[in-house]
């Protein structure tokens, strides 16, 4: 849509009866970030999710969020798409959950799921927090991966505090750059095109050492691979 250059896209091949499948999109969200919130106590606040779509498949979709923790909660909000492969906007509304337990640390504190298939087993109805952590479908919402060649794109995604959607954040491509660089950083031993990774003292014929400089403090003790290149 206008102001956005790039979207999401998703295209079900081959589609069919839904049954016990799992058919979502789903983005992580680290505790740190939704700590201001007050989940999970009676100062919980209500937030705003917005988002542009557009698919092949018209009708109304289901979108959840829900905690993976013990005592977790979980919500299905829904929205409709009115007219096939149109660029539309959407806003859900959710209310604060004053119960259940969200984690405020480094560790995934909320997962936003869009329902593209959900089975009966994990769906609900909408409008309400429940206390299972795998119902984040919609129950009776259409379900896109039962459609042979359905498409669905998504862009400019949006969650905020609040009962009304603001307008979409831009923010500077060097910010943006560095909120990616906590969760994955790249570099190369020939240390060429800003890379960070440099070869250090040379040990024999089959040992390398090396130093690895990170952009950014890494969300958690990271894991690293490699490809050896003659």
């Amino acid at each position: 849509p206008t102001g956005f250059s790039n979207s999401l896209l998703l295209t079900n091949t081959t589609g069919g009866a839904i049954g016990t499948n799992l058919n979502f999109l789903v983005q992580y969200i680290e505790g740190y970030n939704i700590a201001d919130l007050a989940w999970g106590t009676s100062s919980a606040k209500t937030i705003t999710l917005s988002f542009w779509v557009k698919s092949s498949v018209t009708g109304t979709y289901g979108v959840g969020l829900f905690t993976t923790n013990a005592s977790g909660s979980s919500y299905v909000g829904t929205y409709t798409i009115n007219s096939a492969n149109t660029w539309e906007y959407k806003t859900v509304t959710i209310p604060g959950d004053t119960g259940g337990t969200w984690s405020t640390d480094n560790n995934a504190g909320m997962y936003v799921c869009w329902d593209l298939g959900e089975g009966p087993s994990r769906s609900t109805t909408a409008g309400s927090w429940n206390n299972a952590t795998t119902n984040f479908g919609l129950t009776g919402g259409t379900k896109l991966a039962s459609t042979s060649g359905a498409t669905w794109y998504i862009t400019g995604v949006q969650l905020e505090v609040g009962s009304a959607a603001s307008p979409f954040e831009n923010r500077l491509y060097g910010t943006e750059l560095a909120l990616c660089q906590r969760y994955y950083t790249v570099g190369n031993s020939a240390a060429t095109g800003g890379a960070n990774l440099s070869a250090f003292i040379p040990s024999g014929d089959t040992q390398r050492q090396f130093y690895i400089y990170f952009k950014q403090s890494m969300r958690t003790a990271p894991t690293m691979g490699y490809a050896m290149v003659s």
